[in-house]
């Protein structure tokens, strides 16, 4: 499959991680999911009930984001795959966490965390 909705960059503040100073301080947080999905009904119906809804899935990443902390990035992006998967037209995710503040003492660019899954026959 070659059809993809991605959703790049996907903001907001979190307060994941195993130091304390990140539960209590926070940090900002993004994701970059890409859906794999079918869009032959869509593109022929040209209507949005036979797709899937990104604005939906954005407002639902981000509340996992802002939601309720986890100690690490992975189970967010786990966490990330699995409500991608619960609507019905995705057949697979890819999702990146990036965590550009990660408590690191040298100098670096970005942390990212990248999964994909598939929905399971």
């Amino acid at each position: 499959m070659s059809d993809r909705i991605e959703i790049m960059g996907l903001r907001g503040i979190g307060y994941h991680g195993v130091f304390e100073h990140e539960r209590r301080e926070g940090q900002e947080f993004r994701v970059d999911v890409v859906l794999e999905v079918d869009m032959a009904r869509a593109a022929a119906s040209d209507d949005l009930s036979d797709t899937v809804d990104y604005g939906t899935i954005s407002s639902e990443v981000h509340a996992l984001i802002t939601g309720e902390p986890v100690d690490l990035i992975e189970t967010l992006a786990v966490r990330i795959a699995g409500v991608c998967l619960a609507h019905e037209g995705v057949l697979a995710v890819e999702v990146a966490v990036h965590k550009p503040n990660a408590p690191i003492t040298v100098p670096f660019d970005d942390v990212v965390v990248r999964i994909t899954r598939k929905r399971a026959k």
